[in-house]
């Protein structure tokens, strides 16, 4: 897959798309494609290989005003898809969250056939009206693929304002003729769950594993930019695999692969209603073969490792969209008694204001980072063992603020020049053991607070 230009269709679809998702549901002129900073039109792919026995679209129901693309469909028609996902813990859940877990308990991981998403409106604090307004949204998908009791929904947007099923239901039905499994279908797919991105985030891969010569793809589309913060983070997402895996098997690879990715990102430290991130298996690799039905295999554990590096890819791109953010900061905590513990500390400096507003500025205030390792009520830490260190991501020498609790004569100089690059690395060892673990994030400007003030204006 290609990351170094947009071809021209893709090109001009963001374009379309762009003039709706200009960080908030603003009067303001968005900013094109064209626009976007080389830093994120690479990030855009230009081709892609994808899952057998998925058919995508991506229209405009004209949910959005401005006429960009709203309304995704995955589908497996052929194939049922074994189904796992992991959803928000906001006690306010939206109806979509609500009655896909009722789905897929119903159903027990399995017979699942699509997935429709609609962006623009999160169907979230509806009451009784947007449950069935959700539920009505499967049925269209079932009518659509032909299999009763098999769809999953998901919706994003703002939240307490209900749906326009006027719009949903007929473009659910238009969707049919625009389904298909080229990469032009499935970018139109990773356009349609934008909101304020300013870039469809869409990935794709070819993988193997070790007891099966058989060739696998996996592809992947999340959307996210602000209201970021696990568990999960805001945004939705669903990964979609032609390997045939058994539904327990793939709930338990899922929440390994969140834990380490979408758990794993924080923008903003707000948690959404409407968090989701689905993972859909059809075996149309193999026919329909199911070939992994267990934990303790070689392939269920490669199988677990490919899942979780691609979530990892896929939900950084979120961050690298984060709303107002210049940077994109890795927070990585090892020598911990636990993975817990490790996550634990690496969440606290990654949500701290201080620690973001200081990246933003460029300072190296390396004693707010201290401070969040110190109140991240982890109890087993000793200062007198706690290192902390910048890393710069062009392989040069990292430059070490604090050995063993003890300040270092840090060369402000050199700490300027690593705190300017795009990308950096806040690396902590706490000396405690051997668990470790790594968080992403970015920085809190100024623009943050200017995009989030007139969300709905």
């Amino acid at each position: 897959m290609s990351f170094l230009s947009l071809s021209r269709r893709s090109f001009a679809s963001l374009n379309q798309a762009s003039t709706s998702v200009a960080r908030a549901y603003s009067t303001k002129a968005p900013p094109s494609a064209a626009t976007l900073p080389e830093s994120k039109k690479r990030l855009i792919p230009t081709s892609g290989t994808y899952p057998k026995g998925f058919l995508v679209s991506g229209i405009a129901s004209h949910v959005k005003k401005t006429g960009a693309k709203d309304l995704a469909l995955i589908t497996s028609p052929t194939y049922p898809c074994s189904a796992a996902a992991v959803f928000t813990k906001n006690v306010f859940q939206a109806a979509p969250v609500l009655v896909s877990k009722e789905r897929l308990q119903d159903n027990g991981g399995k017979a699942i056939h699509g997935m429709v998403t609609n962006s623009g409106c999160a169907n979230a604090v509806t009451g009784s009206k947007g449950l069935e307004n959700a539920q009505q949204m499967q049925e269209a998908l079932d009518a659509l693929t032909g299999h009763q009791r098999s769809s999953l929904v998901m919706s994003t947007g703002v939240i307490g304002q209900h749906l326009n099923m006027d719009k949903i239901l007929p473009g659910i039905q238009a969707s049919k003729s625009h389904l298909g499994d080229q990469h032009e279908h499935w970018m139109d797919c990773a356009q349609a769950y934008m909101t304020t991105d300013t870039f469809p985030k869409l990935r794709s891969k070819v993988f193997q594993l070790p007891e099966s010569k058989v060739e696998y793809r996996m592809a992947g589309i999340t959307k996210g930019a602000g209201m970021i913060h696990p568990n999960m983070a805001t945004l939705l997402g669903t990964i979609v695999t032609d390997l045939g895996v058994a539904p327990g098997v793939l709930q338990y690879a899922l929440t390994h692969a969140v834990d380490r990715s979408f758990n794993a990102i924080s923008v903003d430290g707000d948690m959404s209603t409407n968090d989701t991130v689905a993972l859909l298996a059809n075996a149309g690799a193999t026919d329909g073969k199911i070939v992994i039905d267990a934990v303790a295999t070689k392939d269920f554990e490669a199988f677990r490792e490919n899942l979780t590096e691609f979530a990892q890819e896929l939900s950084q791109l979120v961050v690298r969209d984060g709303e107002g953010a210049t940077k994109f900061v890795k927070v990585s905590v090892e020598g911990a008694p636990s993975f817990e513990a490790a996550k634990t500390v690496a969440s606290t400096i990654a949500t701290s204001s201080l620690v973001k507003t200081a990246l933003y500025g460029q300072d190296a205030n390396w004693g707010r980072i201290l401070c969040a390792v110190g109140y991240s009520g982890v109890n087993e830490i000793d200062p007198k063992k706690v290192s902390v260190s910048f890393v710069p991501t062009d392989n040069s020498e990292p430059l070490k603020l604090l050995v063993n609790g003890e300040p270092e004569k840090v060369d402000e100089a050199r700490a300027s020049e690593i705190l300017k690059m795009e990308d950096l690395e806040i690396r902590v060892e706490l000396n405690l053991g051997t668990e470790k673990t790594a968080y992403w994030t970015c920085d809190l400007s100024h623009d943050y607070i200017s995009i989030n003030a007139d969300y709905r204006s």
